[in-house]
């Protein structure tokens, strides 16, 4: 993922979220991130001034969908990043007519983060 604030995005995975970083690059500033499942490649944009993304008009990554445990994860996790003060785009809801629950923020970089709970 290219991210405009390299240190916060890493931070946002790291400290919010219980990842562990697992390397950096510093001739192309990036930090790997890791959940123990997953890696993640940060990397840090070279522009001073990015190009928001359109995810109606652009080609790229709309979201990131993780999932969580349980639906009382969803619902810590979420209340978790509110005292942090992360951007919610909405509260954890169901996913149609359920049994499936989800919740969307953005992380410091303004990539939109999906988590949910399939409801099994």
């Amino acid at each position: 993922l290219t991210v405009s604030k390299l240190e916060e995005s890493a931070s946002f995975f790291t400290s919010l979220l219980g990842w562990k970083e697992v390397r950096r690059k510093t001739e192309f500033p990036a930090i790997f991130v890791s959940d123990g499942a997953i890696m993640l490649t940060l990397w840090a944009l070279k522009e001073d001034q990015p190009n928001e993304f359109n995810r109606k008009k652009n080609i790229g990554l709309h979201h990131l969908a993780l999932e969580v445990e349980s639906e009382k994860g969803l619902t810590e996790l979420y209340e978790h990043l509110q005292k942090h003060e992360v951007k919610i785009e909405f509260a954890p809801e169901l996913v149609g007519n359920g049994p499936s629950k989800h919740m969307m923020c953005y992380e410091p970089s303004g990539i939109r983060i999906e988590f949910i709970w399939p409801g099994n």
